[in-house]
């Protein structure tokens, strides 16, 4: 059972079309289960109908024009219920309606299972027999499995817009496909996508027009020669160590690379308009398709050896075509499957108008540099057809995670008005650059920043920054080959704290692990948050801690302004003994004879456990800085980066608020700073909740702090404080954010967090 699930599946997967993968649904679901019906139904997203989009046993001619009203017979029945209807005999049901046209009167039994994605019921797949008899619990398991395997697909094709292609009865055009991902950085975008990838990731590679094939076909015939090239090296390589069955395998990759039928096969493709990484994904991703739905094992085997030496002939093709910044003659919307900060740093910043990422969530590290560059930016758009949207028209909205391709002149106008009243905004913002913040009635807020690279600074002192919050030392760490000397580290942490001076610098000592990777320092583990990670890390491999230490202790020679902080502490001991190794890493940059003070050292509040130790550590440490983007993640037991579950990890949630609270009700009267450096603090709602919980300081990303200024300086303290009141008694994380939008709005400030027309002419 489990491989012929395996088989449908993947055979769907691999169909070209909507209408093709559904035909292969009814016909083997027909046939696998002995029906003398299976039909797929599929729901109208304007109208809510029920399609009969695809079918065998009842008549074909009314496929994709018989519908039947969302509370109309009992294929609505099982899609208002969410859950499998079997009847023995259908006709004798209430709900029973009668669809004309397609000859279902002479079939009695009757099942229905719904095929439901991220909660949404996009259709039902039915079967039907003449005789009376109530369908066994293993045919049911069976297709309720089969839907649950399908429901992505047909997402992901409807999403495309296909299903629209066989709705008959109406005249549906193909502009503002919309898809749903998750904000990642407030903004409109409109422009032309530009799909990036990885290396040498079949998968990855978009489908791209050219307008040279003959030039694209040299390409690919020079690529496959140099793969040639390659399995040969390796071949007469490793001859001597290999026995003659292990040699055999070589051959089989030359012969299979010598083989003109996958060549011509790609040079088709080419000849068709695609580009040569195109056509080669298309033709080899198919016969991968083909060899994984094979019964005998042996031959499914083969279809890693296809997949490697397709991937063999790419990187010769990439070696050879342009590079990523060659793309971008204009400022573009970059899309990826899963965007990186590499990626981004092959692209002229002046270039990006906005970024889509299929994976990833809205505080994923790509989103959280968006943020600190003022890149609208959506994450997580897991049902995007991306590779399709290279070059094509395209708008994004920051603010509600919503994407449309191919717009039409209405959306694109209706945006236009938002990215007008954008830099109206902005422009309000930019006279506030030198005024506190501070609320009507004089209660004052410290407004810091977070910074990662040395670009960052001149930004963020035009907008008013007060200090550094939060300096994330892994960077340069991440932008290196090797890790960088003491020498590196002191002349680039130099650079933060001589900008900033007098006013304070924060360094986060090195936070690697979980999402944060160094390509020379890998860390692999099975769940990596809650491993290996920060001062896990550097505690365990001191040498890398004093070095660190050493360089931000001289780089503050004669500055005086530098502050420590100790990130992912999970206990008391840590911080004793990190406390202990800075300590002895300043007595001796003393004894070198560099004019330096003793820093303040904290630590990051970001683990359950440093939550209910807090004022323990408040006992011991000079100041506290809440990370609230990881204090969120575990609190609520979701990865952040996971887009599966994104939609539950929210700042607002009861339990997260409440711990916020109660970490200042601890430490209050300890006489220690205390802070908040996590994207909440960047958020205007979330940064009045902070304010009147008795933080000092927000820390956040340069471009949401004129935003959190004006919305500060534009309410007092006792509303602040009365809206804290009003949601701390609230259980719903969406009652938190529904009331503060209310009060935002009845307080006339709603308007400075984001255009007023986002709010009501596009949905």
């Amino acid at each position: 059972m489990l491989n012929l699930l395996r088989r449908i599946t993947q055979e769907v997967a691999a169909a070209e079309s909507l209408s093709a993968a559904l035909d292969i649904i009814v016909r083997r679901v027909r046939r696998t289960m002995r029906t003398e019906v299976c039909s797929v139904y599929l729901v109208d997203p304007s109208s809510k109908e029920y399609l009969l989009m695809a079918t065998r046993g009842l008549n074909l001619d009314v496929a994709g024009s018989a519908s039947l009203k969302p509370n109309e017979g009992l294929v609505s029945l099982v899609g208002r219920r969410a859950e499998p209807v079997n009847l023995e005999d259908a006709q004798k049901h209430p709900e029973f309606h009668l669809l004309k046209g397609t000859g279902e009167e002479r079939y009695k039994s009757f099942l229905g299972v719904p095929i439901i994605h991220h909660r949404e019921v996009l259709g039902v797949l039915v079967v039907q027999h003449e005789d009376k008899r109530r369908f066994d619990e293993g045919e049911e398991a069976f297709l309720i499995t089969l839907s649950a395997q399908l429901a992505s697909i047909i997402a992901h094709a409807e999403a495309t817009g296909a299903m629209t292609v066989f709705n008959k009865s109406k005249d549906i055009t193909h502009t503002d496909l919309r898809y749903k991902g998750i904000p990642g950085s407030s903004g409109v975008a409109i422009g032309t996508g530009v799909v990036v990838y990885p290396p040498a990731d079949l998968n990855a590679i978009p489908d791209r027009i050219s307008d040279n094939p003959q030039h694209e076909i040299d390409s690919f015939r020079s690529a496959l020669e140099g793969a040639r090239t390659d399995i040969r090296k390796v071949s007469s390589r490793l001859s001597q160590h290999l026995s003659s069955d292990e040699k055999e395998l070589f051959d089989v990759y030359l012969k299979i690379l010598d083989d003109n039928t996958i060549a011509l096969e790609v040079e088709d493709k080419i000849k068709e308009g695609n580009w040569a990484q195109g056509a080669l994904r298309q033709v080899f991703l198919a016969h991968i398709a083909q060899f994984n739905m094979m019964d005998d094992t042996y031959l499914r085997e083969r279809a890693s050896d296809i997949r490697d030496l397709g991937c063999r002939i790419l990187s010769h093709l990439q070696e050879n075509s342009p590079n990523t910044a060659s793309h971008f003659s204009e400022p573009a919307i970059v899309i990826g499957e899963e965007l990186t900060a590499s990626m981004l740093g092959e692209i002229p910043l002046d270039k990006i108008k906005g970024l889509v990422s299929v994976m990833g969530s809205g505080n994923s590290h790509v989103a959280i540099l968006a943020r600190a560059m003022g890149i609208p930016t959506v994450m997580g758009a897991m049902d995007l057809p991306y590779s399709q949207l290279d070059k094509k028209s395209i708008i994004i909205d920051g603010y509600s995670g919503k994407i449309f391709t191919n717009p039409s002149e209405k959306m694109i106008e209706s945006y236009q008005q938002v990215v007008d009243e954008q830099k109206i905004l902005e422009e309000e913002f930019q006279t506030l650059k030198d005024l506190p913040c501070e609320t009507k009635d004089g209660h004052r807020m410290s407004l810091f920043v977070n910074t990662g690279l040395s670009a960052d600074i001149g930004l963020s002192l035009d907008r008013g920054a007060e200090g550094i919050g939060l300096y994330r030392t892994e960077v340069p760490f991440m932008v290196r080959e090797h890790f960088p000397t003491e020498t590196e580290q002191e002349q680039i942490y130099r650079q933060q704290l001589e900008g900033f001076a007098p006013a304070p610098v924060t360094m986060r000592t090195l936070d690697i692990g979980g999402d944060k990777a160094l390509p020379y320092f890998s860390i692999e583990e099975e769940n990596p948050f809650l491993g290996w990670r920060g001062i896990r890390v550097t505690l365990d491999h001191t040498e890398i801690f004093l070095g660190q230490v050493r360089a931000m202790i001289k780089a503050s020679s004669g500055l005086h302004n530098l502050k420590i902080m100790l990130p992912m502490i999970s206990n008391v001991a840590e911080v004793e003994e990190a406390q202990s190794l800075i300590r002895r890493s300043y007595m001796e940059v003393k004894e070198e004879g560099y004019d330096v003070v003793m820093p303040d050292v904290g630590v990051m509040i970001e683990v359950p456990a440093a939550v209910y130790q807090v004022k323990a550590l408040a006992s011991i440490v000079d100041f506290m800085s809440v990370g609230s983007n990881d204090l969120t993640q575990y609190l609520l037991a979701v990865d952040r980066n996971n887009p599966r579950v994104a939609d539950l990890y929210n700042p607002f949630h009861p339990a997260v608020l409440h711990a916020l609270r109660n970490i200042v009700a601890e430490v209050k009267h300890e006489g220690i700073g205390l802070s908040v450096c996590g994207e909440m603090a960047g958020d205007p709602m979330g940064a009045i909740l902070l304010m009147a919980m008795g933080y000092d300081t927000l820390s956040m990303s340069s471009t949401n702090l004129p935003k959190v200024k004006a919305v500060i300086r534009n309410i007092n303290a006792e509303q602040a404080n009365d809206m804290l009141t009003q949601v701390m008694s609230l259980v719903h994380a969406d009652a938190v954010t529904q009331t503060m939008t209310r009060l935002m709005r009845e307080a006339d400030i709603e308007r400075l967090v984001r255009p007023s027309n986002t709010n009501q002419s596009i949905h």
